[in-house]
């Protein structure tokens, strides 16, 4: 069924009638026990037949014949020595793919397992309301992450677009080619001949709130659309044919475009001939010399732009004068106001100047955390037990790599502590100039710490970050979840139950011009922060308060208390009742047409549930006619 609304109206409004207290609210348990379980059964069959050949290799080939060859020129002269050292790199490239393609194996069995017990299907997932559906959105949610990360970080990250289809997770045509990006994994039917570029969300969920709902839906995409970088869709978005995407164009849920035009904003819309033509520095000349640049037939369009390009050709006299006209209007920067600076507060907190005494430090980090390596293999192949060894071999492999990483951990806070009592942490406004005391030591700490986040941020397990931040000084439980986030590690508090968004930025410190800021950031319990969000340094964030994607805070801005906040920078737009939101009423906006319409959809829920909401609902209605 659909509504039509020419206005642009909003159907996550709250029902007025509703109280907050008379809402549902029971908290999402995570299954880590499953997590890990599934986690073991891929990993393990990833590796388990790679290993065994390529130890068979070394065994049978490499030892007797490269390593234990008395003279080396032997090495070359026979066929066997020789043929085995030049296989090595074949062998290992052959190991790897292998390992690759065990991994799409076991997950694929696996995803179809989850699929047949409770398939995926769209519309909305309440997070206020355990339920079936929920629990195995998260669960492929997570199961799908170890084997994206292998293949899209790793030497072939063009074999990704097949492990999506493989696993069954996407469907994407023929000459699609998907870069790295944050998402883009599930849910999706992409055509043929697309580009997804860097860092572009194709998202097909949105969480809203942590006792909102989930919007699960399919993002659809024609044949020949190119997104630039940084395209973010939310669900439900269908981008037909020949749509061209320029960098940031962007779109909320259920964004529709037709297809066959530029695009460009946020939120995205058609540009035209013209705008076209300045973005992308066509002259018309060029117009003349290439039918296919859209504008080459429109002749009044040629006349005008040619006589505009006559008018910029000035002489060197006059480019002259103008730039001294320019120079003359100087800026006084002593009269810039906190608004005239706003935009300069969301620059990243990246150190520009980095002494190579400070990265001297990782050479006994790496050093130590090698060498307690080295030991554990050599206390492994010491019994030499090779049915035992091959066995576990999986499980030693896992195992190396997370003692390499605590190890780093551990060396790190060591340093750390010794860096603290030399000088200790405190917050203000420093000179970001080498011989600065403040900012010498906040550069030691920094680097420290990124270290050790870096190793976790790409192990196996991405979200045991926890244990570094805990470790190095946030104040933060296992309860809270950071999602591909950039989390500064100092001077930061988290309440209970806080999720952050993928891509998004929580800075307690930063470098504005001259000067290093370090500030306390706060979040309350209930917190959730989107996508492609920045927190700066001195943010508090209020209890139950959400903080849409693409939004920017400004220094010691004070977020209050169960309200969504949107923008750049980030303004209160309306109260976080998402889980008193009509569920059943969606919002489709069509970019072409510049209208927005309304579509039902069913809420999947599980049938007990349904049967709680509605004793609620009636208890309710009896309750405000006994009022009456």
């Amino acid at each position: 069924m659909v509504k039509m609304s020419e206005e642009a109206g909003d159907t996550d409004s709250p029902n007025s009638n509703d109280s907050e207290d008379e809402v549902i609210k029971e908290e999402v348990k995570m299954h880590y026990h499953v997590y890990i379980t599934l986690f073991a059964l891929i990993f393990y069959t990833s590796w388990v037949f790679a290993g065994i050949l390529f130890f068979y290799y070394v065994l049978q080939f490499f030892l007797p014949n490269v390593l234990e060859t008395h003279n080396f020129l032997s090495l070359f002269t026979e066929f066997k020595s020789l043929l085995s050292l030049l296989a090595m790199p074949f062998v290992l490239i052959g190991c790897y793919l292998l390992h690759l393609f065990f991994l799409a194996l076991a997950t694929r069995i696996l995803w179809k397992i989850t699929e047949k017990i409770s398939p995926s299907k769209e519309g909305i997932i309440p997070r206020n309301i355990r339920s079936k559906a929920a629990n195995y959105y998260h669960i492929r949610s997570f199961m799908i992450k170890y084997g994206k990360n292998s293949f899209a970080k790793g030497v072939f990250p063009w074999l990704s677009k097949w492990y999506y289809n493989f696993i069954g997770a996407s469907k994407m045509g023929r000459g699609t080619t998907i870069e790295e990006s944050i998402v883009n994994d599930k849910f999706l039917e992409i055509g043929d001949n697309c580009y997804i570029g860097v860092d572009s969300a194709f998202g097909t969920h949105v969480v809203e709130g942590i006792f909102g709902n989930i919007s699960y839906f399919k993002i659809k995409v024609g044949n020949n659309v190119t997104a630039a970088t940084s395209n973010l869709f939310g669900p439900g978005s269908e981008i037909h044919d020949d749509s061209y995407l320029l960098p940031w164009a962007s779109g909320v849920k259920h964004t529709l475009t037709q297809g066959n035009n530029f695009y460009w904003g946020l939120p995205l819309r058609r540009i035209f001939k013209r705008k076209i033509m300045q973005y992308l520095d066509i002259s018309p000349n060029d117009l003349e010399k290439n039918e296919n640049i859209e504008g080459y037939r429109d002749k009044k369009l040629l006349k005008k732009l040619k006589t505009e390009e006559r008018i910029n050709n000035k002489s060197d006299n006059d480019k002259g004068q103008l730039i001294a006209e320019l120079t003359d209007n100087q800026i006084d920067i002593h009269k810039l106001t906190d608004e005239d600076l706003a935009i300069d507060f969301t620059t990243s907190s990246a150190i520009s100047r980095i002494n190579i005494k400070f990265l001297a430090l990782y050479l006994p980090i790496f050093f130590l955390s090698g060498f307690m390596v080295a030991i554990f293999w050599y206390w492994y192949l010491l019994d030499e037990n090779w049915v035992a060894i091959l066995s576990f071999l999986p499980l030693a492999l896992f195992g190396s790599i997370y003692f390499f990483i605590l190890a780093c951990l551990l060396f790190s806070k060591l340093f750390l502590i010794l860096i603290n009592l030399l000088h200790k942490p405190r917050e203000g406004v420093f000179k970001a100039e080498i011989g600065d005391n403040d900012f010498e030591f906040w550069k030691m700490r920094t680097e420290l710490r990124k270290l050790s986040l870096w190793f976790l941020r790409n192990s196996p397990f991405p979200w045991t970050d926890v244990i570094a931040f805990k470790l190095f000084g946030v104040d933060m439980d296992t309860s809270s979840h950071l999602a591909d986030t950039w989390c500064d590690g100092e001077f930061i508090k988290f309440g209970r139950k806080n999720l952050v968004g993928q891509a998004a930025v929580i800075m307690s410190s930063m470098i504005v011009g001259k000067y290093l800021l370090i500030r306390s950031v706060i979040l309350d319990d209930y917190v959730m922060i989107g996508t492609h969000t920045t927190i700066v340094p001195g943010t508090i964030i209020g209890k139950e308060t959400m903080v849409g994607g693409a939004c920017t805070t400004t220094v010691n801005q004070v977020l209050e208390p169960g309200w969504i906040y949107t923008g750049i920078p980030a303004t209160k737009f309306k109260p976080n009742k998402y889980a008193l939101s009509h569920r059943e009423i969606l919002m489709k906006r069509d970019v072409d047409k510049e209208r927005k319409f309304e579509i039902e959809h069913e809420v999947n829920i599980d049938e007990d549930k349904r049967e709680l909401i509605k004793a609620k609902k009636i208890n309710q209605e009896k309750k405000e006619s006994e009022e009456i």
